[in-house]
């Protein structure tokens, strides 16, 4: 189902319609927004639903529905941001939200704009996702077969698996964004998350393994083949780690493996290239732009346009339409991250990076799908090249310093390597180092550049929002490894 028409039009008939809102109501609003002398105003209308079934014990024991909707509106003078939001946003209601925004800025005309604000539509159609309604279709008994489906997969893939917790969430997204320069902007974005945690035992030990997949699709993105892949991953890495040793510990070279392990380069030097932390100078990389950061053959974009990607943006929460920003190249620092506000104050200009998780948040500079380019190595050549060193394959989690660029990351899936060969799975590998550094020590890097799953999340300031993380395979001559007794 896709309800017919470009994604504005949807935008209008499900967020204004059933408000009672014009253009016209939404202009006037706008003109009172942005007397007093804002440099920037806008609004941001949100509807959100969403539904998920969760099976523990093998059965489905929950199932949720939920459904948010509200505007939020903002205003700035220079580096000075009101804002309000409100869950209803009714004529009278969105002329109270923009009264208290008014109430909080600096005095000014009331009358700057006494006709309002004449808005120009951007229908921004583009092709990254489908405009589908996958709450509104979906199927429960199908999503709970599905669910069944993984339960009996694992159960019969070994004895020693004792534990199966899956759980599915399907989310539709409408947005609408208007501004004080006379922009109107929507997207429809659909979003499916399956997510599997198996646990298996044997002579009283325990490991767990997990897998997951998200995609801007329904049911019909969740074929048998897929479903049957993630079960196999998680039962995979969840027997690998019963057999797992304890991690060496010290300096060593690490091998970081394709696709989600490119979070630890999201977090350690991709939240440093975000503007507002250039602007603060609160970010490791401050005062760095044309200087080299990185190894060469280190080339990091940022880029909110790869179609299906849980990062990507039609338009972004600003009605910019996402870039592609090439952060570093060639180890040289080339580019930020930026949202309209911050790219104003830096005399630049948005990249599209403008995010926020609701309407009820400040838009911010935030990644989208962030990865490291391919290389020229091969990727059996850079393990090989390992006298003895850890080779990571996934994380658990972490945690990473702005200003100073330091991180730590625990794997849960990791490999001691020992003359160049995988000779035994380890569990407690912790990897800790700083930012900058690491980028100087890549020696080799990849052909193979894969993506998460769909799986990647970020957090900034308590905002919560879904990327894409990204990266080959790749070398890094020199980190420190910590471990785990026992």
């Amino acid at each position: 189902m896709n309800g017919g028409g470009t994604a504005i039009d949807r935008a209008r008939a499900r967020l204004l319609g059933p408000a009672g809102l014009d253009e016209a109501m939404i202009g006037r609003a706008l003109g009172h927004l942005a007397s007093g002398g804002a440099d920037l105003a806008d609004l941001f209308f949100e509807t959100t639903s969403l539904r998920s079934w969760r099976l523990e014990g093998g059965r489905v024991t929950n199932g949720g529905f939920a459904m948010r909707q509200g505007v939020g509106a903002r205003a700035a003078h220079g580096g000075q941001v009101s804002f309000a939001h409100s869950a209803d946003f009714r004529e009278s209601a969105l002329d109270d939200t923009v009264r208290a925004v008014r109430s909080l800025a600096r005095a000014g005309q009331a009358d700057q704009h006494p006709q309002g604000i004449l808005l120009n539509c951007h229908a921004g159609e583009h092709a990254l996702y489908p405009a589908i309604d996958v709450v509104l279709v979906e199927d429960a008994s199908a999503w709970i077969a599905v669910l069944e489906r993984i339960d009996s997969l694992a159960r019969a893939s070994d004895p020693r698996i004792v534990r199966i917790d899956a759980n599915v969430r399907v989310q539709d997204t409408t947005v609408l964004i208007a501004d004080a320069d006379g922009l109107l902007a929507g997207d429809v974005r659909p979003m499916t998350i399956l997510a599997v945690m198996i646990v298996a035992e044997t002579d009283g030990r325990r490991a767990r393994g997990q897998a997951g997949l998200g995609r801007r699709a329904g049911l019909d993105g969740f074929d048998a083949a897929s479903v049957d892949q993630l079960v196999a991953a998680a039962v995979t890495m969840a027997l690998n780690n019963l057999d797992a040793i304890s991690a060496p510990v010290g300096e060593m070279p690490v091998v970081l493996g394709p696709g989600y392990p490119g979070v630890l380069f999201h977090e350690a030097v991709g939240h440093g290239l975000e503007g507002d932390h250039h602007r603060k100078r609160l970010s490791a990389f401050d005062g760095m732009l044309g200087e080299r950061i990185a190894a060469p053959g280190v080339t990091v974009i940022d880029d909110g346009g790869i179609a299906g990607r849980l990062g990507s943006l039609g338009i972004d929460d600003e009605g910019t339409p996402p870039d592609r920003t090439v952060l570093v190249d060639d180890g040289v620092l080339t580019g930020l991250m930026q949202d309209r506000l911050n790219a104003r104050l830096m005399n630049a200009r948005s990249t599209g990076n403008g995010r926020r998780q609701s309407y009820a948040h400040l838009p911010m500079p935030r990644m989208t799908n962030t990865f490291l380019a391919n290389g020229r190595d091969n990727p059996a050549d850079i393990i090989a090249s390992i006298d003895r060193g850890i080779y990571a394959t996934e994380f658990d989690g972490g945690q990473v310093d702005i200003v100073t660029g330091r991180f730590n990351f625990t794997t849960i899936e990791a490999w001691l390597v020992e003359k160049g060969k995988l000779v035994a799975p380890v569990r407690g590998a912790t990897l800790i180092g700083v930012g900058r550094e690491a980028l100087r020590h890549v020696s080799m890097v990849g052909n193979d550049l894969a993506f998460d799953t769909g799986m990647a999340t970020c957090g900034k300031q308590g905002q919560t929002l879904n990327v894409g993380v990204g990266q080959p395979t790749l070398r890094i001559d020199r980190m420190m490894v910590g471990g785990q007794a026992g």
